[in-house]
Formats: C-alpha cells, structure tokens, sequence
C-alpha cells in the first residue's frame, strides 16, 4: 500500500500562484496514471489535472493554461503548478494513484 503526502497548501492572494507537491512512500512508476483532484465546500470532487507514465496530461477546462502538473520517477513525486488563483480554485487539493490511492488532502484558499 503506496502513502501519498501532500503539501504546498495555504492561503494566497487572487492572481498569485502555489505548487503543490505529491510524495510517495514507494516508487511511482508503477502506476500509469496520476492526478490531481479537488473538492469544494458543497461540491462534487472533480478531477483537476492528471499525468500518465508517459508524460501524457489531460487538464479540466478551468485550469487549462494556468495550472501544470509533473512527475518526478525519480523523487517518487508528482507536483501540480497553479498560477493565475481564482476565488473559484479554493478547494481541498488530494493527490490521486491509478488503483484507489488518495492523499489526505491539501488545502488551498485563494482571497484577498
């Protein structure tokens, strides 16, 4: 059973920007798909972005331009680049693993 950490949260001003990390406790090469998703207050959660073993990323339309995601087989990490924060990016941020693998979360508020 693989752990995911993540961290890079916090509170940043609307138009700043954060990057979240994803750290693994194994190697993460063995799963051909990670992501990023997010859950807001009263909402659904919602895949933001993910990346395949191959580098492939497929982004939501919301953020497509403004945030990137990456992976490190070597750190055994994936991160997630937000710039241009909107109001509407406040979320709770979970890193995801292909085979049912969630972090615990990273919360992300964006206000002035």
């Amino acid at each position: 059973q693989v752990q995911l950490v993540e961290s890079g949260g916090g509170l940043v001003q609307p138009g700043g920007f954060l990057r979240l990390s994803c750290a693994a406790s194994g190697s993460i090469s063995r799963f051909g798909f990670m992501g990023w998703y997010r859950q807001a207050p009263g909402k659904e959660r919602e895949l933001v972005a993910g990346i395949t073993i191959h580098g492939n990323t497929n982004y939501a339309d919301s953020v497509k331009a403004r945030f990137t995601i990456s992976r490190d087989n070597v750190k055994n990490t994936v991160y997630l680049q937000m710039n241009s924060l909107k109001p509407e990016d406040t979320a709770v941020y979970y890193c995801h693993a292909a085979g049912g693998h969630w972090g615990q979360g990273t919360r992300v508020t964006v206000s002035s």
